[in-house]
């Protein structure tokens, strides 16, 4: 039998604290709660002695957040499992950097996902859960977000949105066409990437497409109406979303 995972719990609320290890012993054989702690001091400090593998880690607590408390380690060799009440901020800056996190109230299937993430990643002896971390510290310094973090098929890739030409969906799938030339396949639905990257000048004039306005070259208008990036290819517009398409062109300002 493999070892089970160290884990501490941080968050300033002792029913969470509580609800959260109830959770772990019932439905979580991977997981063995070594620490708990209510606020960022103790948190430190069990982390520091318990040295674990994985962290659940409130988001808002008295006297910080639970980003301070990452701060204090700057090397990181541990998972964070994020438990938080909704902050879109906070949460664009978390999915962006591709970390795990459960809003409250928890949901028990949401939670027994995101511990299966990380004990398979860890399983696999992936390291690219530190490095998510370090562009999540990153990205909390910049708004908005400057690196997403985006899984590939043989770990994890970290783009600048700005060199993302456009996304194609292919069922459940993404292709993300780069600047370049390089295009990249993402087990991801192409609705995931557009709520990431709805205020970085991307447009979906088709189901199937989400196109950076910086690449745009022209509007066609013969044949229902298409889009001609920069690299050539030809995106349909949606009938309904044509004139809110030349809208956010004439604000576009690159």
């Amino acid at each position: 039998m493999s070892r089970k995972l160290k884990t501490v719990i941080v968050d300033d609320e002792q029913d969470a604290v509580e609800f959260i290890n109830s959770i772990i012993g019932e439905y979580c054989n991977s997981l063995e709660v070594v620490a708990k702690a209510n606020n960022i001091v103790q948190g430190v400090a069990a982390i520091t002695e318990k040295k674990p593998d994985l962290v659940f880690l409130d988001v808002e607590m008295p006297n910080g957040n639970g980003f301070d408390l990452l701060a204090q380690f700057p090397e990181k060799d541990f998972d964070v499992i994020f438990i938080t009440a909704f902050n879109h901020y906070a949460i664009k800056a978390i999915k962006f950097s591709a970390v795990d996190y459960i809003l409250k109230p928890i949901n028990i299937n949401e939670f027994i996902e995101a511990v299966n993430r990380v004990v398979k990643k860890r399983s696999e002896k992936h390291s690219q859960g530190n490095e998510n971390l370090k562009i999540l510290m990153e990205n909390l310094r910049i708004s908005p977000p400057s690196r997403l973090a985006i899984p590939t098929a043989d770990g994890m890739e970290y783009l600048n949105p700005r060199e993302i030409i456009r996304i194609e969906a292919d069922r459940s799938y993404s292709w993300f066409y780069l600047a370049g030339g390089r295009k990249i396949l993402v087990s991801k639905h192409l609705k995931e990437f557009q709520e990431l990257l709805n205020d970085r000048h991307f447009f979906r004039p088709h189901n199937s497409h989400l196109v950076n306005l910086k690449y745009v070259k022209k509007y066609i208008r013969k044949d229902g109406g298409y889009i001609e990036m920069t690299e050539g290819a030809l995106i349909p517009v949606s009938r309904n979303r044509k004139d809110l398409f030349l809208v956010h062109m004439s604000k576009f300002k690159g």
